[in-house]
């Protein structure tokens, strides 16, 4: 599959659920990182296996009850791919909703997601997140 093709992939993956699917996608080591307040915000952060990054996905909702995830633009050069959008969620153990937009920075070396860069509104989230 191109780049573009196992990004639609994740994407729609994520979207029905099937985290397990998504988490497939991904190289045994990967580079992926959603920075901000980690001593705040429990699900960012650093993973360095494809195994800690499907279970991001599979953990998620632990935290969140997620509303809106859209991607409005995918930008692909080669093995890269940049995807905006916004995001709406609300925190499970504070009750605070997210709203923000999104960037993914999205790496595909030899057919396997090997980078994942999401960049929100860090702010947003830790102020949502915080008790």
């Amino acid at each position: 599959m191109s780049t573009e093709q196992i990004v639609e992939t994740l994407f729609e993956r994520i979207g029905k659920g099937d985290f397990a699917g998504a988490g497939e996608l991904f190289a045994e080591e990967v580079d992926w990182d959603i920075p901000g307040a980690t001593d705040v915000v429990p699900w960012i952060g650093l993973r360095r296996t494809g195994a800690e990054a499907a279970a991001f996905y599979t953990t998620l909702d632990d935290y969140l009850e997620r509303d809106v995830f859209e991607v409005e633009r995918l930008f692909v050069d080669g093995d890269e791919a940049v995807a905006v959008g916004h995001l709406r969620s609300v925190v499970r153990a504070t009750g605070r909703a997210i709203a923000t937009p999104f960037a993914i920075r999205i790496t595909v070396r030899e057919g396997r997601i090997t980078r994942y860069l999401l960049l929100e509104d860090s702010h947003a989230v830790a102020t949502a997140a915080a008790n």
